[in-house]
């Protein structure tokens, strides 16, 4: 029987996913900044936002299992700890190597994000899972966009070591409230770390809708990371010549497309998760079409970016309450494996959007940025197509097979050939 979630537990869980994925990103809109100060050369100042995806990386392999093995509530306040230390040795290096490793690991403890949506999963009373798991992650995209914001501000006035010295202090903060505030969340069964291991690769092999749900995130999550990852080039450049902070403030934009997604948790509770996804992904690729108006209308350009980050985070709660509800049993690896898929598009995103840029402009990294959610959009179509193959399963509206259920709960059926 679930506890359930509350208004205040959804916030705090909300607010651990913001602040610990923005010791993730912080570097990024400070690296003008950061490198002189710590004497490293302009080629070497990709090792700074290396360390930290990186390190995030290797905590989606290694610590997320965890939380199918033990109490996430621990783990959650364990990882926040941890994080805070990280982003503590980044705020107070005195080399470039010693920010590096603090940034490596506030990178590897960050993946208290996945350990976040995967109690919430858990504990959420099935008719509002999708609710609740909205909620929370939208805090992912709050910390991804507004630590830009944040770190713009901050660098241009107190430097950029009092960015990782807040977030210490807010992982700090959050690890004490967590466990005070949140509920125990005891595993039932005997799984062992190993076990979990071992199945998060047969997860990948033989489990169809997680291989095209992930596929869909390496997609969706290049098409967002063309943008984020290139915007400053042509903010920066003609006509516009706008500063750090300046350009910061786009991130506003995608804060509010964001926010605006978190209802599209409640649509998937009534069973429309496939349907949201569609029509998301739609919206997604029609955004790139104003977007590409950046270099002569801004205006155009902050209604792409609403749009971009609504799209993005709608299809985003859509395959974790499909996963989760398929999964709930293992719900913290499933939710690790599929990051990983997003990490490696969000990586792809950001290196073919400078790729793109220098050989065609901004009009190019469009065109790129478009493709991927393009092709993302094909899979979902392809998958609705042959949404029955032979030894697939397939999540079935509650409604669809008991009328007489109390709640729009998702439930688990073998596909016929």
């Amino acid at each position: 029987m679930t506890a359930g979630v509350t208004r205040s537990q959804r916030l705090l869980l909300a607010m651990v996913c913001a602040v610990a994925v923005s010791t993730i990103y912080a570097i990024q809109p400070v690296l003008a900044a950061a490198g002189p100060d710590l004497g490293l050369a302009p080629q070497a100042l990709g090792g700074l936002v290396a360390a930290g995806q990186i390190g995030y990386l290797a905590g989606l392999i290694v610590l997320v299992p965890l939380g199918d093995v033990v109490n996430r509530r621990r783990l959650i306040t364990a990882h926040l700890a941890l994080t805070a230390v990280g982003a503590a040795i980044a705020a107070v290096a005195p080399s470039g190597v010693l920010v590096m490793a603090g940034l490596a690991i506030a990178g590897v403890f960050a993946v208290v994000v996945q350990i976040a949506v995967a109690y919430t999963a858990a504990v959420s009373d099935p008719g509002e899972r999708g609710r609740n798991i909205g909620a929370v992650t939208s805090g992912v995209v709050i910390g991804i966009l507004g630590v830009r914001v944040l770190a713009g501000v901050l660098g241009d006035t107190v430097g950029w070591r009092a960015v990782y010295a807040l977030l210490a202090a807010l992982c700090a903060v959050l690890a004490v409230t967590a466990r005070a505030k949140l509920s125990p969340d005891r595993r039932s069964g005997d799984a062992r770390y190993t076990q979990v291991l071992a199945s998060m690769g047969r997860l990948v092999r033989t489990d169809r809708l997680f291989l095209r749900r992930g596929l869909i995130a390496v997609f969706l999550f290049a098409s967002f990371g063309t943008l984020w990852s290139g915007l400053a080039l042509p903010l920066g450049a003609a006509p516009w010549n706008l500063d750090t902070t300046e350009i910061g403030l786009f991130g506003l934009a995608g804060l509010a497309g964001a926010l605006g997604a978190a209802r599209a948790g409640r649509w998937v509770d009534t069973g429309h998760a496939q349907t949201v996804t569609g029509w998301s992904l739609a919206l997604l690729t029609g955004s790139w079409l104003l977007i590409a108006q950046a270099r002569s209308a801004l205006w155009l350009l902050v209604v792409g970016i609403v749009l971009l980050d609504f799209a993005v985070q709608a299809v985003h709660v859509s395959s974790q309450h499909l996963l989760t509800t398929a999964n709930p049993t293992r719900a913290s690896s499933v939710i690790g494996v599929y990051m990983a898929f997003y990490s490696l598009g969000s990586t792809l995103g950001a290196i073919t959007t400078t790729w793109a840029y220098s050989s065609w402009g901004w009009l190019g990294s469009c065109w790129v940025g478009a493709a991927y959610s393009l092709c993302a959009l094909m899979l979902w179509i392809l998958a609705q197509l042959g949404s029955c193959l032979p030894g697939d399963r397939k999540l079935l509206h509650a409604k669809d097979t008991d009328p007489g259920r109390a709640h729009p709960d998702l439930v688990l059926r073998d596909c016929e050939s």
